[in-house]
């Protein structure tokens, strides 16, 4: 069982995730160097001082953090158009919720990471966690929140893009929101980008399935353990198939 890998991710699937971890880097960084407010500038005056200097000015930070999110916008798209099923079965895995199961999973989780086992079993919990599919709830819960709040940057990106090109000042009140709403979804998908990297490349027992963004499989132990229903699933499809 150990030495048997099962295929996790299809290449188009490798390079949008890793495509989107770069452009979310390189936006991020650019977007802190728009920045010019002490208040909550988050990286000290001094770093969009020098951006700008490295670029040549506000004027071309800005070009390039817009010709990114372009780029970032465009990419998606394209991904879409070529990998329109892995898209489907992304979306519907991520969004297929059981709340007695997923739930239970999710409070455990947390218990678990943070208070360890005994406080479960002084309840008569069973601290162990309950089966998992494709994603597990914490995968789902990081993952939606970046597709709807993707969705939500996208949108509010492009019509900060166009606010300067198109847009009158009668739509000055829609820009507006666009900002704010821009601004305050991308600190919380930051957010939850941080505890997503820190399951997925520091937790030691993820470790399988970060190295799967790189190869695309998992070990069968890894798969059995962590993601018990798509394993079973697996396992049926393979022995229909073989008869």
């Amino acid at each position: 069982m150990s030495d048997t890998m099962y295929k996790r991710h299809d290449g188009s699937d490798i390079f949008m995730h890793w495509f989107n971890a770069v452009c979310w880097l390189l936006l991020l960084l650019t977007g802190i160097g728009l920045i010019q407010n002490p208040v909550i500038d988050p990286l000290g005056s001094g770093y969009p001082a020098v951006l700008r200097s490295l670029v040549g000015g506000g004027g071309n930070l800005l070009l390039l953090h817009e010709a990114l999110g372009i780029l970032w916008i465009i990419g998606f798209l394209v991904y879409l158009i070529i990998n329109f099923k892995g898209a489907r079965f992304f979306l519907a895995e991520v969004f297929a919720i059981s709340p007695a199961r997923d739930m239970l999973w999710m409070v455990k989780k947390m218990v678990l990471m943070t208070l360890g086992p005994k406080p479960l079993k002084m309840l008569g919990m069973d601290p162990v966690l309950p089966d998992q599919g494709y994603y597990n709830m914490g995968q789902k819960a990081f993952a939606q929140a970046s597709v709807v709040g993707g969705v939500v940057i996208a949108v509010t990106g492009v019509v900060m893009f166009l606010s300067d090109r198109t847009f009158g000042a009668a739509a000055t009140g829609m820009i507006g929101w666009a900002v704010t709403l821009h601004f305050i979804t991308v600190g919380l998908v930051f957010a939850g980008l941080l505890v997503h990297i820190y399951m997925a490349a520091i937790s030691p027992e993820e470790r399988p399935g970060f190295k799967s963004m790189f190869t695309g499989v998992v070990p069968g132990e890894y798969a059995k353990h962590h993601h018990r229903l798509w394993f079973d699933k697996v396992q049926s499809d393979d022995q229909q198939v073989s008869e």
